[in-house]
C-alpha cells in the first residue's frame, strides 16, 4: 500500500524566500529517490511563509528511506523549529 504525505508548513515572514529556496533543493532531492511517486510543494498565495505538501510513495519502506535521507539533509538544518501540520496515511 502506498502512503501519503500532506499538510503545510510555516516560515516566519522574514525566512520565506530562503525556505522557499531550500524547497527547490530538498523537492529536487525527493524526487529522485526511490520509490517517490510524487513530489509537489507550493507556497501559498494568501498566507505569507505557508508551504503546502503533496507527496506520495510505493510503500512504507519508501517514505521512512525519505525520512533518513532527509534527517541528515540540508533541509533538515534549514526547515529546523517550523511550524508543521503533516497528515500521513496509506493510500
Amino acid at each position: 500500500m502506498g502512503m501519503i504525505v500532506t499538510g503545510y508548513l510555516d516560515a516566519p515572514e522574514e525566512r520565506a524566500d530562503e525556505i522557499a529556496t531550500a524547497f527547490e533543493d530538498h523537492a529536487r532531492l525527493s524526487r529522485q529517490e526511490p520509490g517517490c511517486e510524487l513530489f509537489e510543494v507550493n507556497q501559498d498565495s494568501a498566507i505569507v511563509g505557508r508551504f503546502h505538501i503533496n507527496e506520495r510513495y510505493t510503500d512504507a519502506d519508501a517514505l521512512e528511506a525519505h525520512k533518513d535521507r532527509m534527517a541528515s539533509s540540508d533541509w533538515a538544518r534549514v526547515s529546523a523549529g517550523l511550524t508543521r501540520n503533516i497528515d500521513v496515511r496509506e493510500g
